[in-house]
């Protein structure tokens, strides 16, 4: 629009706008250059996780754990001592830095409590050291109560005491000077892996695979003689066999992960009727026994399903065949026979 010239009220306040508006972005532009850059405060809590992770920021402890390490004392009752080890334990898990910043005469201390008459006492004490044995700096000094929880482990007959002590050892490497005394409580392994609770003969078998590795001891592991195992294991997979023939179990459709141990027993690629049928010929008369009581078991598992199967599929026919290819054969002659 070309400028006429003439002084208009319109005119005038179009330009005081124009005018106020060039002066305010003009003050914004010289108040951002002069101001220092910007950098926001961190949330408190993000403050924290800094200061938590950074070495050279002092982290604050809450001095719980060295409270607990003070108030350990022999002459405590039962219930007290097993209480400050329980917390001493779930501090040291939970309180990693107060945990490193423990000394080794800690360590004596707790060990100290493996003497403890109390049974619940020395598993505590075992359940703490197991907590310790995770920081590095204190694993040699807890590989030198190696043998006195070998010790613990083979002269008490106690499920937790096994428990806990094999997971001390699992987590520690073995001293060399301790390999004698284990081919000399090797026979009370074994008693705990044939006789033992379900969750101490996986820590057996754990401990047994790591001094397999120890090539003085592969010899005296495999010359081991666990007794009865073979038999006590055909007689755990009858029992299965005969959970399956329940009502109870028929009456549900369960469903099984492919590497559970019904897959692995009873699955479509299970090899078990093939380990039964070798033991058949096996030098102990019990374990050939015990074989056929398991092929007979499988056998009526095996012709129940066929038969539930041809209810609902008539084309599958009236006979059902057992999984080593013959067809039912009654409990009385397969006893006889075997």
């Amino acid at each position: 629009m070309k400028y006429s010239g003439v002084v208009t009220p319109q005119n005038v306040v179009t330009m005081a706008t124009a005018a106020g508006a060039a002066f305010l972005v003009a003050k914004t532009i010289i108040a951002g250059i002069k101001s220092p850059p910007y950098n926001p405060e961190p949330l408190p809590l993000a403050r924290r996780a800094v200061e938590h992770q950074t070495p050279n920021i002092s982290v604050r402890d809450s001095g719980e754990l060295r409270g607990l390490l003070l108030s350990l004392h022999p002459r405590l009752d039962v219930y007290s001592k097993k209480m400050i080890l329980h917390g001493i334990t779930r501090c040291v898990y939970l309180l990693d830095h107060e945990a490193s910043a423990c000394t080794y005469d800690d360590i004596i201390l707790l060990a100290s409590f493996l003497d403890d008459q109390d049974m619940g006492i020395k598993i505590q004490t075992l359940n703490a050291l197991k907590a310790f044995s995770g920081i590095w700096k204190f694993e040699i000094k807890i590989q030198e109560l190696v043998p006195k929880i070998l010790e613990m482990i083979t002269s008490f007959w106690d499920n937790d005491v096994h428990i806990a002590g094999l997971r001390v050892l699992n987590g520690l490497h073995l001293p060399t000077q301790t390999h004698l005394q284990v081919k000399k409580l090797l026979p009370s392994l074994m008693d705990i892996l044939q006789l033992g609770s379900c969750v101490a003969q996986v820590q057996v078998l754990k401990f047994l695979s790591m001094l397999a590795l120890k090539e003085d001891l592969l010899y005296d592991i495999m010359n081991c003689q666990p007794g009865n195992l073979l038999f006590e294991l055909l007689v755990f997979v009858e029992r299965l066999c005969e959970g399956r023939l329940t009502s109870h179990y028929q009456s549900v459709n369960w469903q099984y992960n492919e590497l559970s141990l019904h897959e692995i027993l009873f699955g479509e690629d299970s090899r078990l009727s093939d380990c039964l049928l070798s033991l058949i010929i096996h030098p102990e008369e019990q374990v050939q026994i015990q074989a056929c009581r398991v092929i007979l078991k499988l056998q009526l598992s095996d012709d129940t399903e066929g038969a539930a199967a041809s209810q609902t599929d008539p084309s599958l026919g009236s006979i059902a065949y057992d999984s080593f290819g013959s067809s039912a054969v009654p409990e009385s002659r397969m006893s006889s026979e075997c």
